[in-house]
């Protein structure tokens, strides 16, 4: 009971340190981030804020990959409602990411930031972004065994791949409206994942 009350008070402190990130990086910016100003927002000890993250570039990734759980859930909804074809599916879902994406605070900050040349925490989303990378294959490979289970495993793991790379790709350097950009996007998926001899009629 003890171990479970300390879980649950780490996890709500946390969540607190964070939420006090993501409002700073979103009003300032990520170059003015710092572990004071974070532990005064959040109404801890900076030594509490050392002891949670370590680094501020630990608070930088915590705070990228909990946007990419909640983008996550946003996806879910949007393949179930969708689960009667995967380019549908893939349209529907990379539609909601880039739409979602060009009204986050957070994503616009790492924009911004990597516009004025500070390009730290964009390096999650791109050439550091594994566990980003990671969390989001593993959820669409799971979803698309079960929702696609005629599209083979090499098919299929190429096929997320490629979304999951692209989509962030338009993230983070966008060519053209949300919903033209999924379109293209789908449709590249639904090639890897149903080659021309395998494409459902």
């Amino acid at each position: 009971m003890a171990t479970r009350f300390r879980h649950k008070v780490r996890s709500l402190l946390r969540e607190q340190v964070l939420d006090a990130a993501y409002a700073q990086v979103a009003a300032e910016g990520w170059g003015k981030l710092g572990i004071a100003g974070v532990a005064r927002a959040a109404g801890v000890s900076r030594q509490t804020v050392y002891n949670e993250f370590g680094t501020k570039d630990a608070i930088g990734l915590a705070l990228v990959e909990r946007e990419a759980e909640r983008f996550m859930i946003g996806i879910a909804a949007e393949l179930d409602a969708h689960r009667e074809s995967l380019e549908a599916a893939a349209t529907a879902g990379v539609t909601f990411v880039l739409r979602a994406a060009a009204d986050n605070p957070l994503i616009k900050a790492v924009m911004t930031s990597a516009r004025g040349g500070d390009e730290h925490l964009l390096t999650y989303l791109t050439t550091r972004g594994e566990p980003v990378f990671d969390t989001a294959t593993a959820m669409l490979d799971a979803y698309a065994t079960d929702a696609w289970p005629e599209v083979d495993a090499e098919s299929r793991s190429l096929a997320v791949e490629a979304i999951v790379r692209l989509t962030v790709s338009h993230i983070v350097q966008p060519l053209a409206a949300p919903e033209q950009s999924a379109a293209r996007i789908a449709k590249i998926t639904a090639r890897i994942a149903y080659p021309d001899w395998q494409r459902p009629g």
